[in-house]
């Protein structure tokens, strides 16, 4: 599911307009990565917990080589699944609920358009070529050859 099938799905079960969904969620990315981005943590209980970790200088080894190396200390991004969205995933009887219609998981927006090309007029097939005639294989090239 990309976005743009996100924003039509969460306004057509909540029955909102899709401009005001797409306006929030936007918003929502925007706060979220701006507040992780200064290093403070952000919880949505049930469903994720956004970080930014700090990964201190460490030894490794080169697998090739065996040598030793130093890997410089960094900043990662972590997103980790909360218990509530973690069982819900694992136990589909847990999930939430969609309204009817609202989005199948044979494709969603994509099943819709599908579904509503197939009612759009036919158009006419392109005429079939023939196929070429088999070509005689080499033993029975030398059959013919040895009769005549």
């Amino acid at each position: 599911m990309n976005r743009r099938e996100l924003v039509k799905t969460v306004a057509a079960h909540g029955d909102l307009d899709a401009k005001q969904v797409d306006a929030t969620l936007r918003s929502f990315t925007e706060v979220v990565t701006a507040v992780v981005a200064k290093g403070e943590p952000v919880n949505i209980s049930g469903f994720a917990k956004f970080a930014k970790i700090q990964r201190p200088a460490r030894m490794g080894r080169n697998p090739g080589t065996g040598e030793a190396i130093r890997i410089k200390a960094s900043k990662k991004a972590r997103i980790t699944p909360l218990k509530g969205f973690k069982d819900a995933v694992m136990t589909p009887s847990l999930a939430p609920k969609l309204a009817r219609g609202v989005w199948s998981p044979s494709g969603g927006a994509s099943a819709a358009k599908a579904a509503s090309a197939s009612k759009a007029p036919a158009k006419k097939a392109a005429p079939e070529k023939k196929a070429a005639p088999a070509k005689k294989s080499a033993s029975a090239k030398k059959a013919v050859a040895k009769k005549g």
